[in-house]
């Protein structure tokens, strides 16, 4: 037996009309064609699925059974029909994001936010990019946007610059190096450095400051909150590097200060990398435009 939507449709119309002629309206379909759809669909059944005696016209049992479908499989079908609908307007899809800087929890929280109330029916989730190649994951559609600062050439992907911050360096307030007006990579010899818990690869202070200087801390403390960091840099126990942004973001005492790493400053970008093709997106277009305007915020 080959049964079709329309078959179901047909089965519910009549249901609920009572009669064919009522059904043929709504269907919008004549009354002979309908007919001609039953007559077809019971012999393929090899029942009735009427009783066509009764006013106004009702279901057989094998009929109620078809309906019992119809009732179970077409809210099904619509519901997709609209999901679909929502994907090809922009207004609905998937949004996973890949975070490879750890820092940027406490800034992508508000982003998201923003972002939920705006687009409800975007299924929103974050995964630590840290933990795998967030990269590769974004050309294989695994996740759809990576938050990173380190650019790469690829086809496919675009780096949407979102906004520009310093690495600094931080310390308690009666530490010697405080009296320094910046830091250079050599003041880190002998010196407790507090982290992130992440590979050094992916820390401004090595990529940019003392990896290419040569220099190793004394020791490595790694510490998964910016708050806990910050308590531990502000009683003494060691030195940090923290985005500047983070450092106004989580001021929560006078006992530490900042400084510029080298007499320069080192300057770097955070990114939203996406697939190019997703770009056209809207709900992808507003989350740069959120997350812009919260940059902007922070570096207020």
């Amino acid at each position: 037996m080959h049964i079709e939507f329309r078959h179901l449709r047909t089965v519910k119309a009549i249901h609920e009309a009572g009669g064919l002629a009522r059904a043929a309206d709504q269907l919008n379909i004549t009354q002979s064609a309908l007919s001609h759809q039953i007559k077809g669909l019971e012999e393929q059944a090899g029942v009735e699925l009427f009783v066509r005696r009764a006013k106004p016209m009702k279901l057989s049992a094998a009929g109620l059974r078809l309906l019992r479908l119809a009732d179970q499989v077409l809210p099904q079908v619509e519901a997709l029909q609209e999901e679909f609908a929502g994907l090809r307007a922009g207004k609905s899809g998937r949004l996973h994001i890949a975070i490879e800087c750890h820092a940027c929890f406490e800034w992508l929280f508000p982003v998201l936010e923003a972002f939920r109330r705006s687009w409800p029916d975007v299924d929103v989730d974050i995964r630590p990019g840290l933990a795998f190649d967030a990269l590769p994951a974004l050309v294989r559609e695994e996740v759809d946007v990576v938050i990173s600062s380190d650019p790469e050439t690829l086809p496919g992907v675009t780096f949407t610059p979102l906004f520009d911050y310093s690495p600094v360096f931080v310390a308690a307030a009666a530490h010697p190096l405080a009296a320094k007006l910046w830091i250079e990579a050599q003041d880190f010899r002998g010196e407790t450095l507090i982290t992130y818990p992440v590979d050094r690869a992916r820390l401004d202070v090595f990529s940019q400051l003392l990896g290419p200087a040569k220099v190793e801390p004394a020791a490595i403390r790694q510490v998964e909150l910016t708050a806990v960091i910050l308590l531990l840099v502000a009683s003494n126990r060691g030195v940090s590097v923290l985005p500047d942004w983070v450092v106004r973001e989580v001021k929560y005492s006078s006992d530490y200060v900042t400084r510029p790493l080298t007499k320069d400053g080192l300057k770097r970008s955070l990114y939203a990398a996406t697939r190019s093709s997703d770009l056209a997106k809207p709900f992808m277009t507003d989350l740069v435009r959120l997350a812009g305007q919260e940059a902007r915020r922070l570096q207020a």
